[in-house]
């Protein structure tokens, strides 16, 4: 019988982009994934926070890549019968550069999830870079490249999974912008979030490799909602290998 890990997800629409294929991945893999991601479109730390303090019911349960319809709160998620192997948190991308947004909302978010999933284990997903030469990226976040956004963004999430004593990080960010010096076009769908094809597909690779410990270049799933070319999804692969590989989690401490 093939292990099962249970994942939920506490984010917006860039958990959103990371986690569509997941399941699907798990299915193909050694590896299943049960899976549920909380979203509300560009949720900070804060707004989690103020959602946990209140107990509010604004989160959009996405369960296995599809929206349920259902609206829940953190709690409710957090209590829902299931014992989490995996529960993740991010900044939204926007403030993923600053180290001042995420404090004091996350250590407390995180003293909150641990109070209620104690055994689960902490991962935090690193956020990615804004589309090269975009005016997101270079009027709007003051950035010349992609690499120079990614830089603080890598700063802000090594600086974060020491404070909370993270057990690891999802590469995401790093992911993205490998996939983008390997040749492929295009990435990005709106200069932000994540191509719903080929940009979604190395991202659940990524958040797979990484939770799982299993490699992916052999993994068989290839339905994508938008097209890829066989050696475009051969390229993701090999880049989430490498990545995922190559990112020591003693960097965190």
């Amino acid at each position: 019988m093939k292990k099962t890990l249970k994942v939920l997800a506490i984010g917006n629409s860039f958990s959103d982009d990371g986690t569509r294929y997941l399941y699907d991945i798990g299915k193909k893999g050694p590896v299943e994934i049960k899976l549920v991601n909380l979203v509300i479109g560009g949720c900070s730390l804060y707004r989690h926070f103020i959602n946990m303090m209140n107990d509010n019911r604004s989160y959009s349960m996405v369960l296995n890549g599809t929206y349920s319809g259902f609206n829940v709160s953190l709690k409710e998620a957090l209590l829902c019968g299931t014992e989490w192997d995996v529960i993740t948190l991010q900044q939204v991308s926007r403030q993923s550069v600053h180290y001042d947004t995420y404090q004091p909302y996350l250590n407390e978010l995180v003293k909150y999830i641990r109070s209620l999933a104690p055994k689960a284990k902490l991962y935090l997903q690193e956020t990615w870079a804004y589309e090269e030469g975009s005016k997101l990226l270079c009027e709007d976040m003051g950035y010349e490249t992609s690499a120079a956004m990614l830089e603080d963004v890598r700063a802000s999430y090594l600086q974060a999974a020491k404070d909370i004593h993270a057990d690891g990080i999802i590469p995401s960010g790093e992911v993205m912008l490998e996939l983008s010096k390997r040749g492929i076009a295009k990435i990005h769908r709106d200069t932000f979030h994540a191509h719903k094809g080929i940009g979604r597909y190395a991202l659940a690779l990524t958040w797979y490799m990484t939770l799982t410990g299993m490699d992916i270049l052999d993994n068989p799933f290839n339905e994508l909602d938008e097209p890829a070319t066989e050696e475009e999804m051969t390229i993701a692969r090999e880049c989430v290998h490498d990545i995922v590989t190559g990112f020591h989690p003693e960097q965190i401490g």
